[in-house]
């Protein structure tokens, strides 16, 4: 009878033992998820204060009166078809426009050669030669009047096919006859290199010497600015990329020739002592060629022309809904409130900007 007393208090202390063990386990499991959950919650909270504080320490001082600040005014928009470019839209090439007795031309010639010679009985206007410093290249180069002179060409630093995609379809006659002439818009330059630009942006050609970069970026804006030229959204992307290494770049003056844009980033070659023609310095710079003014309206804004379209005549709403399938005009100024919703979905007020 002892001997199974004893069994059964033996039986009894086994159960309790296990029953302890399974006890233990419960708080050993919650204290292994405890230490996890520390690093999770610091590992976050390190790396988002951190990229908050980097854009603080990155300020950007632009004056507003530099080429930077102009850009920022600038409409981005995509091109418009090359559809009915044609050179004579700009007027006769190299006109007077200043009334000066000079083509332009030999304007932009005098203004950016130095050592120059002219022709006898041109009262100062013709250019026979002269040495240009070119601010493409970087290179000092010869120029002689005759069958080389194509070796120096005169660029428009906005083409005329350019600025005929991005605004120059919508602008008097007057207006792009003056663009084409505008010596902030001309340059003397290396004619093969002229030719390799072509009628590219700052998103598709640059000048091979990199110190002319922000100097042509800033005519580029200028000009643009100067005449409502709009940019795309790559050459908006190009200017800014290229005017963030020179925030500060200024605006080119009219006269301004292409050392005046480097100032001391470039020193000229020295004029020759032994020349007694007067150098580019001398000589008196192209006068600054006034922008006319848009044309009035064609036609007569009356009750027969809807004034939400002021460079068309399109007829009232009140005459019958219109879409640009119906309309002949393309790429002309929408005003509020835009009756017939030819502005589109894009509400940059130009309507039927593409066929």
């Amino acid at each position: 009878m002892l001997g199974l007393v004893l069994l059964f208090l033996v039986g009894i202390g086994i159960a309790l033992g296990g029953s302890s063990g399974r006890g233990i386990s419960g708080p050993t499991s919650v204290r292994a998820s405890t230490p996890t959950a520390v690093p999770t919650s610091t590992s976050t909270a390190v790396p988002t204060s951190t990229a908050v504080q980097v854009p603080a320490t990155t300020p950007v001082d632009t004056p507003a009166d530099s080429a930077a600040a102009l850009l920022a005014g600038l409409p981005i928009k995509g091109r418009a078809p090359r559809t009915g470019f044609d050179r004579a839209i700009f007027g006769p090439a190299w006109a007077d426009t200043d009334r000066n007795g000079c083509d332009t031309r030999n304007d932009i010639l005098r203004r950016d050669l130095r050592t120059v010679i002219y022709k006898e009985g041109t009262n100062g206007c013709v250019v026979l030669t002269g040495v240009l410093d070119d601010p493409f290249s970087g290179r000092s180069m010869s120029f002689t009047r005759g069958a080389d002179s194509s070796a120096i060409q005169i660029d428009h630093v906005v083409a005329l096919s350019d600025a005929w995609q991005k605004g120059a379809q919508q602008w008097s006659p007057g207006r792009r006859l003056a663009f084409a002439n505008d010596p902030v818009n001309l340059l003397a330059v290396d004619g093969p290199l002229n030719m390799a630009k072509s009628d590219g942006d700052a998103a598709t050609w640059l000048p091979p010497d990199r110190a002319y970069w922000c100097p042509f970026a800033a005519r580029q804006v200028a000009v643009k600015a100067k005449y409502g030229a709009w940019v795309t959204q790559a050459e908006h992307d190009a200017l800014v990329g290229i005017l963030s290494t020179c925030p500060a770049e200024p605006v080119p003056s009219s006269d301004a020739s292409p050392e005046s844009d480097l100032g001391a980033a470039r020193e000229p070659a020295a004029a020759s002592p032994t020349s007694g023609e007067p150098s580019s310095a001398g000589a008196v710079p192209a006068p600054a060629v006034p922008v006319p003014a848009p044309a009035a309206p064609s036609h007569a804004q009356g009750a027969g022309c809807d004034p939400a379209y002021p460079d068309v005549c399109i007829p009232p709403y009140s005459a019958g809904d219109l879409d640009c399938g119906e309309i002949e005009a393309r790429m002309f100024r929408v005003l509020a409130p835009d009756p017939h919703r030819l502005d589109g979905q894009d509400g940059d007020g130009w309507g039927c900007e593409s066929d």
